[in-house]
């Protein structure tokens, strides 16, 4: 930690200073390289799946405690997340951690990658606290891939009087994309349990109210449906629960469902499509039907234009590549739901040389070596770049004044519902 005690006002800085606060950053998280770099290969090797991730978050919030971070581990009730705070500037930035891992194929998008550059970045702020004013925080964020880690922690409180938020996530590519054109879908995710009657498959089936025939009528409308969805709207479903045996009319199935979409109100409508195709093949069958959300709903990711354009700026002095052109939507992410509460970005970037997609084998190999590496450190600079620019800039002021008159509480928890 820096022992300056007074933090450099707008008044007071210079050119000199912030190129200064930007060269000791970049200095803290090349000095740091080689452990970050281990605990990278430690989170990778090791894998948890969603809400299981103890090892990783103890990993990371132990680092963090031993550069004089305070840490409060099961932070906001979840017992794999942590936060950890350095310095107490009225600038407080909040680095997200994610490290959960997928089932089966480990750290296939490249979580580990996100983790280390989250833990460089404020490692490096924290160097840096006192002269840019800035409170650190970085929050360790469980369940990104199921289970919606940030929507909880944002519900309990985890973002009250953050300034702005920001991560960044590794993908397979040949050079980065401009921070404002990375998009995500809004999804919701939900389950479709059928009820009808159990009866004998050959001695009664005249007396069965058939759950089976149910969940195949719900998927072959949704099948027939997406033909009729405008572009971009994903819909996705699976029998978890079919029956039991093959001389039992099944009394009971279960169907999983998401639905995707870069707008809200258009995933909001496709869903209502979806689930009237859950009512008519309850109406058909005879069944009784009900449908439950799985897990929170995470919402369409808002790039902060400011910050975004403060994030290209740092790749381009690390001599990245930034592309520009039109949007790419991809995937979702419940950073989506803190971006539309705290200015936030979420970038993307390159796993330079990657040879996989996300979510592969291929890429989870990727992401544990050295191109996940570069990924990583370079993330970490620019990640501590960018907030040093954001609170020592022309920006500063509307981001704190925003912070100061944001409504206690805020959520999205009241943006529509389905």
């Amino acid at each position: 930690m820096t022992d300056t005690t007074t933090a450099l006002t707008p008044a007071t800085r210079t050119t000199a200073d912030v190129a200064d606060l930007t060269a000791r950053v970049e200095s803290v998280v090349r000095t740091r390289t080689h452990r970050l770099l281990e605990i990278s290969h430690a989170i990778h090797a090791d894998p948890e799946t969603a809400f299981e991730e103890h090892r990783a978050a103890e990993l990371l919030a132990t680092e963090a405690e031993r550069a004089g971070f305070a840490v409060e581990r099961g932070a906001y009730g979840l017992p794999t997340a942590f936060e950890a705070v350095a310095g107490t500037g009225p600038f407080r930035v909040v680095v997200c951690a994610e490290y959960d891992a997928l089932p089966g194929i480990g750290h296939a998008c490249g979580h580990n990658v996100i983790a280390t550059a989250g833990l460089g970045a404020a490692l490096a702020l924290a160097e840096v606290a006192d002269e840019a004013g800035l409170t650190v925080v970085l929050l360790g964020t469980p369940a990104e891939e199921h289970g919606g880690g940030k929507a909880i922690l944002l519900e309990r409180g985890a973002w009250e009087g953050a300034t702005i938020s920001l991560m960044a996530h590794g993908t397979a590519a040949a050079e980065d994309l401009a921070c404002a054109l990375v998009g995500t879908q809004a999804v919701d995710r939900f389950d479709v349990t059928f009820t009808g009657r159990v009866a004998h498959a050959a001695a009664a089936p005249h007396r069965a109210v058939n759950a089976g025939d149910a969940a195949t009528l719900a998927l072959t409308a949704i099948g027939l449906l997406r033909q009729q969805l405008a572009d971009g709207i994903r819909v996705a479903a699976y029998v978890e629960h079919g029956g039991d045996a093959t001389n039992i009319v099944p009394g009971m199935t279960l169907v999983r469902a998401e639905v995707r979409a870069r707008d809200l109100d258009v995933m909001l409508d496709a869903k209502r499509r979806v689930l009237a195709c859950f009512e008519g093949a309850a109406i058909a069958t005879g069944c009784t039907w009900t449908d439950e959300r799985a897990e929170p709903r995470y919402d369409e990711l808002r790039q902060d234009p400011v910050l975004a354009a403060l994030w290209d700026e740092a790749l381009r002095g690390l001599g990245r590549t930034v592309a520009g052109g039109a949007e790419q939507t991809g995937g979702s992410t419940d950073m989506g739901n803190v971006s539309q509460v705290v200015p936030s970005i979420h970038p993307m970037i390159a796993l330079l040389g990657a040879v996989g997609v996300p979510h592969t084998p291929t890429f989870a190999a990727d992401a544990g070596g050295p191109t996940g590496d570069v990924a990583a450190i370079d993330a970490a600079i620019g990640l501590a770049r960018t907030v040093v620019a954001a609170a020592t800039g022309p920006a500063a002021d509307r981001l704190l004044e925003a912070a100061r008159t944001r409504a206690p509480g805020a959520t999205t928890i009241a943006r529509g519902d389905v």
